[in-house]
């Protein structure tokens, strides 16, 4: 599947040549390196009108490694509050939690929550399951310590965007598996999920922050370390039982290559009876809501993530 310019929604296009440039060269060793250079300038920001800490989470698989965690929380809050676990996005190779601070934001605006991100592992040094083991970590540190967070233990929320969005899916299913946390609702937004790129939108060329190209470039990082059987908690559409799994919000864009996979994984959750909040957007690209947060799809699609948010909140949280 070819897309071009003139197929993604009209206010969308102005950013199209800007992103899809960024696609070219992050393929590359070099590029993604510099790259993840530049994103690492954004360490330490602060969300502001809220409480900023860092937590250094040890980790239980790495001797000596601890994971740098931020945590927002309302100000001037006493109580124990439900917690949300987000993990961001960056194809597993790169990024890291202030990527998403206009998201932590948002939804402390709309209920009172507090937000644990790690930094975890990136797959450019450390591919899986080391940023998965961490952020797996961090889940049941939040809970081994809720009393000292001030944190309700019984009402988790688990949040991620793209490759944050897949290690959501993928954190859910071991939680599912374990069953060591109650999750009140789970937030995989246009998740990264299946790396047998076997579906028509995963090969996608000339598509827009991400492509093809880059899709399989990222999975091939992270998963380089593997030998024999891909594991369902590297690759979440490999995950064939969805009894038992918490109420979904999602949404994703028709013209972006996790299109497919995503419609595959919310109709798995629906067959099992799962509640499900789901759109997608016509001419939408990869992550569109945040390359073009101003236009009148971005806004819509940032309103849909947050409105769901309060509803499945006001619903499934206890």
């Amino acid at each position: 599947m070819t897309v071009t310019k003139e197929m993604y929604e009209k206010e969308l296009q102005a950013h199209y040549d800007q992103y899809r440039f960024l696609v070219s060269v992050n393929s590359k060793r070099w590029s993604l390196n510099l790259m993840t250079r530049m994103v690492r300038l954004s360490k330490g920001q602060k969300v502001k009108s809220v409480v900023n800490e860092t937590q250094a989470v040890p980790s239980t698989m790495t001797k000596g490694h601890n994971i740098r965690t931020r945590v927002f929380r309302p100000e001037g809050s006493t109580k124990a509050l439900p917690a949300m676990l987000y993990l961001h996005g960056g194809g597993y190779m790169m990024g890291l939690p202030e990527m998403a601070n206009v998201f932590y934001a948002d939804i402390l605006k709309r209920r009172d929550i507090v937000i644990f991100a790690p930094d975890y592992r990136l797959s450019q040094k450390d591919p899986f399951p080391a940023g998965f083991n961490d952020c797996y970590d961090v889940l049941l540190w939040m809970r081994d310590n809720a009393e000292e967070l001030n944190i309700d233990p019984n009402n988790f929320i688990i949040a991620g965007h793209s490759a944050g969005g897949g290690m959501t899916a993928a954190v859910t299913l071991k939680a599912r598996d374990t069953q060591d946390v109650n999750l009140a609702f789970q937030m995989p937004i246009y998740p990264m999920l299946d790396h047998r790129m076997m579906t028509e939108s995963s090969k996608m060329l000339g598509s827009t922050m991400w492509d093809g190209k880059i899709n399989a470039f990222a999975w091939n990082l992270y998963l380089r370390n593997l030998q024999g059987e891909v594991p369902a908690y590297a690759s979440p559409a490999l995950n064939e039982d969805y009894s038992g799994f918490p109420p979904t919000i999602s949404f994703v864009g028709d013209l972006e290559p996790f299109h497919d996979e995503n419609l595959a994984y919310i109709d798995a959750l629906k067959n099992a009876g799962i509640p499900v909040k789901f759109k997608v957007f016509k001419g939408g690209y990869h992550g569109f809501e945040v390359g073009s947060p101003e236009t009148r799809m971005g806004k819509a699609a940032n309103e849909f993530q947050l409105d769901a948010f309060e509803e499945f909140y006001d619903k499934y949280v206890q």
